[in-house]
């Protein structure tokens, strides 16, 4: 009988860990600490195309739609919408840094075509028009 007590905390003990290692690496919980620190964090299942992605950027949540599509040799993500989750939190953010986040999607998504719903869309279409 003690013997089973034993291995039962053992187990207990070893499940314990392995719920703490998951809970450490779970992207979810390091877009959140990205977020509140505010800091840059992108968060993507790249292989489900029907999971929109997150970035957390100076303190503000980003999320993109992918939408795939057709190109030359392949079925890809061709188009992306990009929004904020708070209008609000986009005060001090600049060109720059939705020119940053632009190039941060492109590096994951080549073919893709970029845009941005209001009102980030008419400020980064008045400067690439200057």
């Amino acid at each position: 009988m003690l013997w089973f007590v034993r291995l039962a905390i053992f187990f207990l003990i070893l499940y314990l860990i392995v719920k703490m290692i998951k809970y450490l690496f779970n992207p979810k919980r390091k877009l959140e600490l990205a977020h509140e620190e505010k800091r840059y964090f992108f968060f993507d299942d790249s292989e489900n195309i029907r999971k929109n992605f997150l970035i957390t950027y100076n303190g503000v949540l980003f999320e993109g739609e992918k939408y795939l599509g057709t190109t030359d040799q392949s079925f890809e993500v061709i188009s992306i919408f990009v929004w904020p989750h708070n209008v609000n939190a986009l005060n001090g953010l600049t060109y720059q840094d939705f020119l940053f986040l632009e190039k941060e999607i492109t590096l994951r998504y080549p073919n893709a075509a970029i845009d941005w719903k209001s009102p980030i869309k008419e400020l980064v279409t008045k400067n690439k028009n200057c």
